[in-house]
């Protein structure tokens, strides 16, 4: 490890030496009660200190014993901010004889990506345009104020109702494709403003929790479509996902459902509930736990807003039997977009790879167009964003070129699609692996 500190310069004291560590015994540290982890060659013991970790502790605990250099500058737009709270976290730095990378990771790649990640930073990709963001929020308000205004004028008939509950779902899915942008700190240099905007989207236009958004989406993006890691792989064994998870399912004769016909019961449990049952419930006993009482207010916001607005033409009953249809239609448009980029791709364990590589295993983009680009709120670009998820989506376009040229320098498949074959894909990818779980349950 050496010895001396500075020689020169006129010092008058010797800096004591930085510890150092190798992998295997970075590696050991893994744990829930004990987690190390590496940025930049440096070693940080974040047991303690994860509990605390604004994005939640299970993201930052998805890197423990690994290099989360690249993962960390994704996340985090002030990255001088966030290392003052990383200086007494310092216990070391790696070997010199150490790689920068664990487990084998492509160190080209890594190399070559964050080059990537330079070139976008001097073509100024991550500075958002505020106009662009300001007219999709007038777009959402709009929508509701013509709502609004067709019960109003039209009365509360089926056909005013109906036409009326269309729009309100087209504004809430758009405004969750809206908060999804605050929530990444995509918009604002200064995370704060980022954090304000996003609880007022998500809480008073959605009624929903901007931490438990947090929390559950910033995992997705840490380890995406990684059992154990990612959540949103985490089917409660409604679904079988991918070509290892059926298997092993079909292997230990477990079978809660019958998973050779999930790509048909998919259109009666999955697209219809996953909003208006499942994501309501978790996000209403998620703020209760946590007693997270500043989204419960914005939350509480929203509902009132809607009744007040809507119980004069349908009484209080018939306006949450509104609310919940509303978010019936909603969950269909959320479903199939959301899941045409990554149930397609590659499900498994924890693989280790380089941050480039996970990201492009786990995701595929869908051909742009205008009505692409605003069906999806440029998530047809998950690549793009998924690689660089604090830039603003109106440049995702302009750095795909970048990404793909390094795609095949590498030889890594980049996926690009029309929008229908790939809502079509989820389909294939259902039935593909229930057939996979039969044979191997089958099997003796």
């Amino acid at each position: 490890m050496g010895k001396g500190g500075n020689q020169g310069g006129g010092a008058t004291e010797r800096e004591a030496p930085m510890p150092t560590f190798s992998w295997e015994e970075i590696q050991k540290h893994n744990l829930r009660t004990d987690r190390w982890l590496v940025i930049d060659r440096k070693v940080y013991n974040i047991t303690k200190w994860s509990s605390r970790h604004p994005g939640g502790q299970r993201v930052i605990g998805h890197y423990a014993g690994e290099d989360a250099t690249d993962a960390f500058r994704a996340f985090h737009r002030d990255l001088d901010f966030v290392h003052k709270f990383m200086k007494p976290l310092l216990i070391g730095e790696l070997a010199p004889e150490e790689p920068s990378q664990d487990h084998g990771k492509n160190s080209q790649i890594t190399e070559d990506f964050r080059a990537l990640r330079k070139t976008a930073e001097d073509m100024n990709l991550f500075k958002s345009n505020h106009l662009f963001f300001l007219l999709l929020l007038a777009h959402i308000i709009a929508m509701e104020s013509i709502a609004w205004f067709t019960i109003f004028y039209f009365g509360n008939g089926w056909i005013p109702t109906v036409i009326t509950a269309f729009v309100l779902a087209t504004s809430q899915t758009q405004a969750g494709w809206l908060q999804h942008d605050y929530g990444h700190l995509s918009v604002y240099k200064k995370s704060t403003w980022n954090h304000f905007v996003h609880k007022f989207i998500i809480g008073h236009l959605k009624g929903a929790s901007a931490n438990w958004w947090n929390h559950r989406h910033f995992q997705h993006h840490a380890k995406p479509n990684i059992f154990h890691k990612d959540p949103d792989v985490n089917m409660l064994h409604v679904f079988v996902l991918g070509e290892w998870q059926p298997v092993e399912y079909g292997k230990k004769k477990l079978k809660y459902l019958p998973y050779n016909h999930q790509h048909e019961y998919f259109f009666l449990i999955g697209p219809p509930l996953l909003i208006p049952v499942y994501f309501q419930y978790q996000i209403i006993m998620t703020m209760i736990t946590r007693r997270d009482w500043v989204d419960l207010a914005w939350a509480v916001s929203y509902y009132a807003r809607f009744l007040l607005t809507y119980s004069p033409f349908y009484g209080i009953l018939g306006a949450v039997l509104f609310l919940n249809f509303i978010r019936f239609l909603e969950s269909h448009w959320f479903v199939w977009v959301t899941q045409m980029n990554h149930l397609v791709m590659e499900i498994d364990c924890e693989p280790y790879r380089d941050w480039f590589s996970s990201q492009l295993a786990a995701t595929c983009n869908v051909e742009q167009s205008l009505f692409n680009d605003w069906f999806s709120g440029h998530l047809n670009f998950q690549i793009e964003h998924h690689l660089f998820p604090t830039m603003p989506r109106h440049n995702f376009h302009k750095v795909a070129p970048l990404v793909k040229s390094l795609c095949a320098k590498h030889g890594i498949k980049y996926q690009e699609k029309p929008l229908l074959r790939a809502l079509q894909d989820i389909i294939r990818s259902l039935k593909k692996s229930g057939q996979l779980w039969l044979d191997a349950y089958l099997h003796k």
